[in-house]
């Protein structure tokens, strides 16, 4: 048998996890403000993506000059992100660091206001500069038949993935977040995006990481280091209705494809 639990191994165990705290005081205040949850529920209308890698990154980040997608001055959706939105960290030497966030200030970076969402995130899948992402987004995007989206598919300036919403889940915690950028490694991952077999990343670096997450995120989730490649979630897609409010809501990105 494998060592590595099941998702049942999992839920089983984080069920009696929610009955010791509740019977003792050792419940912290984090495990008050993101309460533990048994398992995750399957009457949503997205499945869910298990054990995920995820990587941090964040805008304004230059980790590689010499090649074509290093730099996060700009995303896949809008080529002045850095312009629209600030550093996301500070500036040293003119470059931008990222900084650990706190829950006092609602994760967002303490040196600017912010003017979008600091709860931000990437998933492998380009849906405007990936020729074959656009050509099929139509049909392989799940709320493509929505009123807001249909009738769009031959839009280049509209994007199908851009702010949509993402329900994160480390452990006891979760947190929201909006797409805003395409990666990382990949960018057509459609049978890992948006398939319902929890399939595997087809992304090989990075430790396979499926997902990028701003700082605010990774604050949020309680990652362990700022820029690390050993921290797994589990996400679902999650529609702008049933998105609670929390820090995520305060400042909501609206803003669509900017070439």
């Amino acid at each position: 048998m494998s060592a590595k639990k099941s998702r049942r191994q999992r839920q089983q165990a984080a069920a009696l996890l929610v009955l010791l705290c509740l019977g003792t005081a050792a419940c912290s205040a984090a495990e008050a403000q993101f309460p533990l949850r048994a398992a995750h529920t399957d009457d949503g209308k997205y499945p869910w993506h298990t054990d995920i890698v995820a990587t941090t990154f964040w805008v304004g980040e230059i980790f590689d000059p010499e090649a074509e997608d290093g730099s996060q001055e700009t995303s896949t959706y809008d080529s002045e992100w850095l312009k629209h939105y600030g550093c996301d960290g500070v500036q040293v030497d003119g470059d931008c660091e990222v900084q650990a966030r706190s829950e006092s200030n609602g994760y967002a970076p303490p040196n600017m206001t912010v003017r979008e969402n600091p709860f931000y995130l990437d998933l492998p899948y380009d849906d405007i500069n990936n020729a074959a992402a656009f050509a099929e987004r139509g049909t392989v995007i799940p709320w493509a038949d929505e009123p807001a989206y249909t009738g769009r598919e031959g839009d280049p300036l509209f994007s199908y993935m851009k702010n949509r919403w993402v329900r994160i889940q480390k452990g006891n915690r979760e947190c929201y977040g909006q797409i805003e950028d395409a990666g990382p490694g990949q960018y057509q991952d459609k049978e890992y995006v948006f398939g319902a077999d929890d399939a595997r990343p087809a992304n090989r670096k990075f430790n396979g990481a499926g997902m990028d997450i701003s700082p605010a995120l990774n604050g949020c989730l309680g990652f362990e280091e700022l820029n690390g490649e050993d921290e797994t979630v589990d996400w679902q897609f999650v529609d702008d209705a049933d998105v609670p409010e929390g820090p995520w809501t305060k400042v909501v990105t609206t803003r669509q494809v900017h070439e």
